[in-house]
């Protein structure tokens, strides 16, 4: 490894291990690790499509041509990105908002680090040996891919409101939603349609 990539490694492994300390140290007040939560995404359509979702990368994953995605890292990836993405992209929506939750935030961020780049980092560095030059290049593309994630999983049906994201509501994760998946059918398309993009372009080598 060069010692950019040295420092950089050092560095990403020390804010997830300090982010792990905070997230104990204020747990009651992180988002992700709530029963509210954990009901929030056990919705049935919620854990379909993320199940699909998954299955379908993995089974994908080695005839991509690209030598770095296998039955590991994408299944890894993609399972963090579906348990993660809505916390992540709801908590950061919200701090846009000035809902200001400093250590939601952190976590936040971590979270999106960990599951769209450096699991994909430290698996091919232990894999292979070194750190993979395709490291940039797999943030921007599995960077689109996650916050799609986030924001389709954040879809809901609102009773007076209709399709909105949950992250918008004033009780997110709370049980004003419906859990029905026919009223954002039409919108979660729109959301398939860009991971399809970004997908075709990273397996026509634009990406990694």
């Amino acid at each position: 490894m060069s010692l950019a990539q040295r420092l950089y490694l050092v560095a990403w492994v020390a804010f997830l291990v300090g982010t792990l300390i905070l997230t104990y140290a204020r747990r009651s007040q992180i988002r992700l690790l709530s029963a509210a939560y954990l009901r929030w995404l056990s919705a049935p359509w919620r854990i379909v499509t993320g199940a699909l979702g998954t299955f379908s990368i993995t089974i994908i994953a080695p005839y991509t041509g690209d030598p770095t995605w296998d039955y590991v890292d994408a299944p890894l990836m993609a399972s963090m990105t579906f348990v993660t993405a809505p916390f992540a992209v709801g908590v950061l929506a919200r701090a846009v908002k000035r809902e200001r939750r400093p250590s939601e935030i952190t976590v936040a961020v971590a979270a999106w680090f960990a599951s769209a780049s450096w699991s994909y980092d430290l698996y091919i560095l232990l894999r292979d040996g070194i750190y993979p030059p395709s490291a940039l290049a797999n943030l921007g593309a599995s960077s689109i891919l996650y916050l799609a994630a986030g924001l389709f999983w954040n879809l809901e049906a609102r009773a007076g409101r209709g399709v909105t994201f949950a992250f918008l509501e004033s009780d997110w994760l709370g049980a004003g939603a419906s859990s029905r998946f026919g009223p954002i059918l039409l919108y979660g398309v729109a959301f398939m349609t860009l991971v399809t993009g970004t997908m075709a372009y990273v397996f026509l080598g634009g990406g990694r």
